[in-house]
């Protein structure tokens, strides 16, 4: 999966799976476009992303989520509720304010 770091006043943490880098999804007049130049930042294995979501978690980060594999990863750490996800054309995300 890819993880992307976006350095800002309140830091954004973007992270999609691999195979959705560059695609876009509609529903109805919803739209989840999965930018390279937001998402594809580094690809990393499953355990470095984990390292990486412990850390974000204890700074004032925004998460931006999409995958079904990513979205598992971050609700296997605890960081994310099913409540919290969305999908558009049957592919998962969510947006977690830390």
């Amino acid at each position: 999966m890819y993880i992307n770091i976006i350095e800002a006043y309140r830091n954004i943490v973007a992270i999609a799976d691999e195979e959705l880098i560059g695609k876009k999804f509609f529903e109805g007049k919803a739209q989840l476009d999965v930018k390279e130049s937001f998402y594809k930042g580094h690809l990393r294995k499953p355990e470095e992303v984990i390292e990486e979501i412990k850390f974000w978690t204890k700074e004032d980060a925004t998460f931006n989520i999409v995958g079904k594999k990513s979205i598992q990863l971050a609700l296997d750490l605890g960081v994310l509720h099913e409540d919290s996800i969305g999908k558009i054309d049957g592919t998962p995300y969510a947006i977690l304010l830390l």
